[in-house]
């Protein structure tokens, strides 16, 4: 499912959202005043946290139904995901808090931000940013945190964080891998959280899970969802407890039919997993760009 596919809510959406006004503001984060204020120690991020990526995915492509489903005046714009490092603090969460920036200096306009539709335990550290940021000839060039996004669990404030915008003719890769945490499995069966998120579950037998983000959606060329192919190609070097290395495939694939960024690679192994590699030109972003060879070394579960 591509990023114009889950933009384009089914009508049984449509209902359940008219009469449910929470879930409305969730998927709607188009916030014109002052988050909630947030006291405590909350600190910068360090060397190892921060904003991961900010991927030019959309350029003014966004469909109709965008303007009611993702937020008021969106049809028609551009579309940047932006992937941080920790899960976040909604709460703390509005469009003054970003700050992009085009390769002539001149600022873009944001509409709204909203975490849709990465909303299944664990993704709320890509946020969706909806607004005009630029074009071809005078692309977003940076992103800028200038309000107090908090994380989470409220200890790193990521005000002040900047980083490279993602051209729109580069394909996505990787941008994070660790092990999902076992109170946010869930399997043989899909996620229901939210009409927006809720992708597939691994199956029963699946000894660990490793999650992957990438920088943007990603399906098979033309719109249809990774099957076997993709995940074959997914290798991932693991040790095991006598310190004996070796490369394997996931058995299975989770989080899928949900539009989001990310994969679960389902084990049915022991061990600790290491790396993931991907190889090029498999999987693409909305606009048909294929993806680069990507590789990462996975890395312990942030905290929440």
């Amino acid at each position: 499912m591509t990023i114009k596919q889950w933009l384009v809510i089914p009508v049984c959406c449509l209902i359940f959202l008219a009469g449910c006004t929470d879930s409305i503001e969730l998927a709607n984060y188009d916030l014109q005043d002052s988050p909630v204020s947030r006291s405590g120690t909350a600190t910068p991020p360090d060397e190892s946290s921060g904003l991961l990526s900010a991927f030019f995915g959309f350029n003014s492509e966004a469909p109709a139904t965008a303007s009611f489903f993702v937020c008021r005046g969106a049809a028609g714009n551009d579309a940047m995901p932006v992937v941080f490092s920790h899960e976040l603090d909604l709460a703390t969460l509005q469009v003054g808090d970003f700050r992009v920036v085009r390769s002539d200096g001149t600022e873009g306009e944001l509409i709204c931000v909203t975490p849709a539709p990465a909303f299944d335990p664990g993704e709320y550290r890509t946020m969706l940013l909806i607004g005009e940021f630029g074009s071809t000839g005078n692309p977003p060039e940076s992103v800028e945190i200038t309000g107090n996004i908090l994380s989470a669990d409220g200890r790193i404030n990521f005000k002040g964080q900047t980083l490279k915008v993602t051209l729109l003719a580069d394909g996505p890769s990787m941008i994070l891998a660790e092990p999902v945490p076992g109170d946010e499995w869930y399997l043989g069966k899909k996620a229901t959280f939210l009409p927006f998120g809720g992708g597939s579950g691994c199956p029963v037998g699946t000894r660990q899970i490793i999650r992957v983000t990438w920088n943007g959606g990603i399906t098979k060329p033309g719109g249809d969802e990774v099957d076997d192919l993709e995940r074959k190609s997914y290798s991932i070097t693991i040790r095991d407890s006598e310190g004996s290395v070796s490369t394997i495939s996931p058995f299975a694939l989770g989080d899928l039919g949900d539009g989001d960024n990310n994969h679960k690679l389902c084990l049915d192994v022991e061990g600790t997993p290491l790396k993931v590699e991907f190889p090029e030109g498999l999987v693409t972003d909305p606009r048909e760009d294929l993806n680069p060879e990507t590789s990462l070394a996975i890395s312990t579960p942030q905290a929440r």
